[in-house]
């Protein structure tokens, strides 16, 4: 089975004609980790209540695990669990009591019930707390719990919804590489979260919807170098009309040309180099350069640098500092952020259906 999940034209429309999923076509690779971005109102909530069989369709295809989700409702079930954002315990249970109710309800074996939520409080680092009441617990410890309770009948695929909003950093962290461990054991981890950071981390594909649709579909560096790639071929081809306004009349095509100079876009390249043993006659070797804009020691060894965009702008500075001696720590650049990637796609979106109207 190459997908964990797939849908072809997926579509959702609800009682008041609105269509909150339309032709959704959403592959996730099984064992992978498979993240799900999207603003709100996009159909991510829709989506996923579809994938796990709790609201119908209205048409389209789609398979979880292998199984149809209209047809074999009751085998998908079988291999989904799920934390929702919202977390959906008894609070005047215990920990154990709470997970014993999920094992009871997915009919665990008996004999074997027992060993298995031991296991699983282990695996989730929460056994020390077995035995207290749910509503004394962290938010982060009832995120614990939520996680080994839809662990107990050792589902294929594990959905988790905004499962680290409100949570400290560190309780981050600790999720963060429950769900890697838990994809290392072979479980395919779907991750729906506003959190670009945490997405971008653990995801190793990801897919952003919005009105209904996937829009983008890649790897987190995937997304980023297309976004780059986008801008440059936008930038060239502002370039190309601010050359034929030149060559046709300059003068007389002035204004329309400094409003294109304007929206020409990160054309130049932010980096940070940190050397260890930084000299005024490294600093001065890089302002030389023909590719740099400027470049601002900011003390410690850092040396902020503005680059003419370019393949081989970077290499240049690289050349001219360790060419006078330099030992380069760290070089940072200015690359887009999944953030970044987010905004402009949603962004388009939103433009394209104002346009359509």
């Amino acid at each position: 089975m190459k997908y964990a999940i797939e849908t072809h034209d997926l579509v959702k429309v609800y009682d008041n004609n609105f269509k909150a999923v339309d032709n959704l076509n959403l592959f996730i690779e099984n064992k992978t980790i498979g993240g799900i971005l999207g603003p709100n109102g996009a159909g991510k909530t829709t989506s996923i209540k579809m994938l796990t069989c709790l609201i119908p369709k209205t048409s389209g295809e789609a398979k979880v695990a292998g199984f149809d989700i209209t047809t074999q409702p009751d085998k998908v079930r079988e291999k989904i669990g799920m934390v929702p954002q919202k977390v959906s315990l008894y609070e005047d249970l215990t920990v154990r009591e709470n997970v014993e109710l999920c094992a009871d309800f997915y009919n665990v074996d008996q004999k074997t019930k027992q060993q298995k939520i031991d296991d699983l409080l282990e695996l989730v680092d929460i056994k020390y707390a077995q035995d207290k009441y749910i509503k004394h617990l962290s938010g982060g410890m009832q995120q614990k719990t939520s996680v080994a309770a839809s662990l107990i009948h050792n589902p294929e695929l594990l959905f988790l919804d905004e499962p680290t909003v409100g949570l400290d950093p560190t309780t981050k962290r600790v999720l963060w590489d429950l769900m890697i461990d838990l994809n290392d054991q072979g479980h395919t981890i779907i991750l729906c979260s506003h959190d670009m950071y945490e997405v971008d981390k653990i995801c190793d594909n990801i897919n952003i919807i919005d009105s209904g649709k996937v829009v983008a579909s890649n790897t987190p560096q995937g997304l980023k170098d297309d976004l780059l790639r986008n801008r440059e071929e936008n930038n060239q081809r502002i370039r190309n009309i601010i050359l034929d306004l030149e060559e046709e009349d300059e003068d007389a095509n002035a204004e329309e040309i400094k409003e294109l100079r304007a929206s020409l876009t990160d054309e130049d390249e932010e980096i940070t180099v940190l050397v260890s043993n930084i000299t005024e006659e490294m600093i001065n070797a890089v302002r030389d350069l023909d590719v740099v804009k400027y470049a601002e020691y900011i003390g410690n060894g850092r040396l902020n640098i503005s680059l003419k965009r370019s393949e081989t702008s970077v290499n240049h500075v690289i050349t001219a500092i360790l060419s006078n001696g330099g030992n380069i720590a760290s070089i940072k650049t200015n690359d887009p952020t999944l953030e970044d990637v987010f905004v402009s796609i949603t962004a388009k979106k939103r433009r394209e259906i104002k346009d359509g109207d």
